[in-house]
């Protein structure tokens, strides 16, 4: 059955763009909220996922383009594969910057790897119907994906508990630049999904699926950055934890994120009809390392 209800908001899309950006980390911490590994921790989980997750989105959406047969969506799925591009190589520098202050994650990378690389990756099928399912799976975990990374933008770009506990401001502008640039988009992998398949029944399966997965990857993570923190003598975390600091502002709130859900499995949902464009678009206005990136070209 196809999601023929859901109704985008016209004046939420704009033209995509990717920004060549640059950051410098020798002055962040390890610790880069101050007092607070726990939330630095939850947070850092980003750099280890997303490198692998978004060169595997770039992957999928390279082989779905001659699929699309609308030149609107085809351009925002090409400003889409340039946003993620960069976003991939951003957090992968982050990467060396852990090393050097007694980190090392290639451990859990390398479990991520494999997740998207060989377990999500391309497999050996028949031309045709088989070939075609793997694709619109992937697809559809996509456009899953993208709706937390867009509910995590959302939410990092209204963080103003980060501000006031000192957070380093040079992470602040990697998470709000990246938080900004996943509302400008948040529409192109819902799209891209309706316009090559809809089906309500997939759309459903792979949330679960994708939830599933981000939900086991991140509590992997939380725990291998804590258990390897130099700085960190018997580290604990819980849910508990995590619900705490959410209803401080430091991370996400369990209930927003458990309300994210029906939001996403509503026949009658899009993600244009969620955060702000205008928001997004005035945050990259003011970002240090977006006006660095504008007048690199300019």
């Amino acid at each position: 059955m196809s999601n023929t209800q859901a109704r985008p908001v016209e004046s939420e899309r704009i033209p995509l763009k990717a920004r060549n950006v640059s950051f410098s980390w020798e002055d962040t911490p390890l610790h880069w909220v101050p007092g607070d590994p726990f939330s630095t921790h939850t947070i850092n989980v980003l750099h280890l996922l997303l490198p692998a997750g978004e060169r595997w989105f770039v992957h999928v959406y390279k082989q779905v383009l001659p699929l699309i047969r609308d030149d609107r969506l085809r351009e925002d799925v090409v400003g889409f594969i340039g946003q993620e591009a960069m976003h991939s190589q951003a957090h992968d520098e982050v990467l060396p910057h852990l090393r050097e202050q007694g980190l090392d994650p290639t451990p859990y990378t390398a479990q991520v790897d494999w997740f998207f690389e060989k377990l999500l990756g391309d497999r050996t099928l028949p031309p045709g119907r088989a070939r075609r399912w793997w694709l619109l799976e992937r697809v559809a975990l996509i456009a899953a994906i993208e709706h937390y990374t867009a509910f995590l933008g959302d939410w990092v770009l209204n963080a103003a508990e980060l501000d006031r506990r000192g957070a380093d401001p040079t992470m602040l502008d990697l998470l709000r630049w990246h938080g900004a640039e996943e509302v400008e988009h948040r529409s192109v992998a819902f799209d891209l999904f309706t316009h090559v398949d809809g089906s309500y029944r997939r759309r459903a399966r792979t949330w679960a699926t994708a939830f599933t997965a981000l939900v086991f990857l991140w509590q992997r993570g939380i725990r291998f950055f804590l258990e390897n923190d130099p700085t960190l003598v018997d580290p604990k975390a819980s849910l508990k934890d995590f619900y705490v600091r959410g209803r401080q502002g430091t991370l996400p709130a369990t209930g927003d994120m458990l309300k994210s859900i029906p939001r996403y499995l509503s026949r009658s949902y899009h993600p244009s009809q969620e955060g702000s464009t205008a928001q997004a678009v005035a945050y990259l206005a003011s970002s240090p390392v977006a006006l660095a990136a504008e007048r690199a070209v300019s």
